[in-house]
């Protein structure tokens, strides 16, 4: 069985990217062929597109675009909806159309406000009552980067983790991921935003997994990548210990990224150090039974 990809992002034409201090290196984001080609070779056969929101961005497009490239796939791509920062009082009526259209989630949510903001409190609550599992990008504070926003410790998430627990938080970014690590840095905005090195002293994200069964991880991108490899001791029991909660995912836009845990995976399963069944469950299992694909 072929890999799911929880976390991609493509474009119906390709869209160069100028550089920023958030992406040091101008790039593209790709046409689906050309993404749909680079993840088979990767052992991929699936993949979820990530949306920037229900109008298309500069570097990122909107529900209407997702909807379009997976419908001209299907059965490999699929789509989440992603919202604009207005109008809470509707965003139930607009979710519901959304999921109509085929939306299996909503992502990737990054309304730059602090995340008990009453925009991102709305877009929970009606993502748990219609069971939309939700991915999103971190900030250490709004104006700085994207992603919504929480506090060293992220206070504010685990807030939310309590008062929605029929909803399934899909934790990324490096914001997010280097709070695996009871040490992270927990003052710069600039240190937060950063990834993570060295050995793995258990911190607040295994604390959050053990205490809310909500909490799942995106596994996307260096920010992923780097949370398990850092310390691939601790990345080992980190995956066993949370397979049902975990999903493969690479943040892929064009052809010439690459990201290392899925090799990595591959290499502890064909060893035997991951067993097969925690494999599975990361590789494709969990994406396919939560979002039915």
């Amino acid at each position: 069985m072929m890999k799911i990809d929880t976390h991609i992002h493509a474009a119906p034409q390709r869209i160069e990217k100028e550089a920023s201090p958030w992406n040091p290196q101008a790039c593209y984001c790709a046409e689906p062929e050309e993404l749909i080609a680079h993840l088979r070779s990767q052992g991929i056969g699936k993949a979820i597109l990530m949306s920037g929101g229900e109008t298309d961005h500069r570097e990122l497009v909107g529900n209407a675009a997702c909807r379009r490239m997976a419908a001209e796939h299907p059965g490999v791509l699929y789509w989440m909806c992603n919202f604009d920062p207005d109008a809470p009082e509707t965003v139930m009526d607009r979710m519901k159309r959304y999921r109509d259209m085929g939306a299996v989630g909503v992502g990737e949510l990054m309304i730059n406000r602090w995340i008990d903001d009453p925009m991102i409190q709305e877009i929970f609550r009606c993502a748990e009552i219609l069971e939309m599992p939700v991915t999103f990008h971190m900030s250490p504070e709004p104006g700085y980067s994207y992603g919504i926003c929480d506090r060293a410790g992220l206070p504010l998430l685990e807030e939310s983790l309590r008062r929605y627990p029929g909803l399934k938080f899909f934790g990324h970014s490096q914001v997010f991921w280097l709070e695996i690590s009871a040490d992270c840095p927990k003052e710069s905005n600039a240190q937060r935003s950063g990834m993570g090195r060295g050995r793995v002293i258990p911190g607040r994200i295994g604390e959050l997994m053990d205490r809310y069964a909500n909490l799942y991880c995106d596994l996307s991108a260096f920010s992923g990548s780097m949370a398990i490899l850092r310390d691939p001791k601790y990345g080992l029991s980190f995956l066993e210990k949370y397979q049902d909660r975990l999903c493969y995912a690479t943040d892929t836009m064009n052809r010439h990224e690459t990201f290392p845990l899925g090799r990595f995976l591959d290499e502890l399963a064909q060893r035997g150090a991951l067993r097969q069944e925690a494999y599975e469950k990361i590789a494709w299992r969990n994406a396919e039974n939560i979002y039915r694909i």
